[in-house]
């Protein structure tokens, strides 16, 4: 007899309304079971421009990741144009290597305005403070701002996902592609599939894909509890407690801008484990839909870089 698994056994359980209402699990599971090979193998929906990158390593996601957004930071400025960049906490590591290589290649970034995507807050959007641990603006000024020294972004073109700042994100990236400049978008995906914090049950408040679409941010955005589990393990050592339920965080009437787009998912663990490959498969087969919204991001322009591994065989085993 075949293991029980959750499709047929949910009911009545407690995941039976954990999940987001409108995902089809059915589908999912269906979108999971391919063979490792067909994980990035071209949609109808994708981008023709759109290249999902293997990695073998998390040091090789790291490194390639980080000359990705070196370079648009370069072609930019060689080509004299203004770039508004937005900024993901999670991944992290290829900032220490756009770093060294604007350092190797002296490029500056004055032309940049960087736009951090999100920040944990409270239900009111009060934002957690730059000083402390875990905030995601001390994040950025310590891995990035402050590493690249006299070649960094402006103090006065840095935003953060503040109740204050977030609302001004439009105006000013509009502003900004007045101009002439580029939007690039990078990000990571979600165990949900959130791109930034824009969670999949949103998508519930809104009565079509446009005007799902046209939300360009939320203040005190309430968290999957996906979610908060996932920032336990990757972000608090485990300790759930420490997460907070909430985020300030921009929406897809932004990052749907894009002119250029540099994701990531390096989400494996050890002995086997990994976090993220089902949100690999789903944002690459399962079709646009906002009960889905990294599913999206393959319609622009740009790279996905990717840890081999994620592709799967997504099946059973035991660590």
């Amino acid at each position: 007899m075949a293991t029980p698994n959750l499709i047929n056994t949910i009911k009545g359980s407690l995941l039976e309304n954990f999940f987001p209402a409108g995902w089809d699990l059915e589908k999912i599971d269906r979108c999971c079971s391919g063979k490792p090979e067909e994980a990035t193998q071209r949609q109808p929906w994708w981008n023709k421009r759109f290249l999902p990158v293997p990695c073998e390593t998390v040091q090789e996601f790291d490194a390639k990741m980080g000359h990705e957004i070196a370079q648009t930071i370069r072609r930019t400025r060689e080509a004299g144009k203004k770039l508004a960049l937005i900024l993901p906490v999670g991944p992290m590591g290829m900032y220490a290597w756009t770093v060294y290589f604007l350092k190797e290649w002296g490029i500056d970034c004055k032309h940049v305005n960087g736009f951090n995507m999100d920040e944990w807050a409270d239900a009111n959007g009060n934002s957690t403070p730059p000083s402390e641990v875990g905030s995601f603006q001390g994040a950025m000024e310590e891995a990035f701002y402050g590493p690249l020294g006299k070649l960094t972004v402006p103090k006065n073109q840095r935003f953060f996902a503040t109740k204050k700042l977030l609302p001004q994100y439009p105006e000013r990236i509009a502003a900004l592609k007045k101009e002439g400049a580029n939007l690039a978008v990078v990000f990571g995906i979600g165990r949900v599939c959130h791109i930034a914090f824009w969670e999949p049950h949103f998508a519930a408040e809104f009565g079509s894909v446009k005007e799902w679409k046209a939300q360009t941010h939320r203040i005190g955005a309430k968290l999957h509890p996906l979610t908060i589990e996932q920032n336990a393990i990757t972000s608090f050592k485990s300790r759930t407690t420490l997460v907070p339920c909430y985020a300030n965080t921009i929406g897809p009437g932004l990052f749907l801008q894009a002119d250029w787009i540099i994701g990531g998912c390096d989400g494996v663990l050890s002995r086997g484990m990994q976090w993220q490959g089902m949100s690999f498969w789903m944002t690459l087969r399962y079709g646009t839909d906002p009960w889905v919204p990294s599913t999206f991001m393959p319609t622009l322009p740009g790279r996905l870089f990717f840890v081999n591994e994620l592709r799967g065989p997504l099946v059973a085993e035991c660590n």
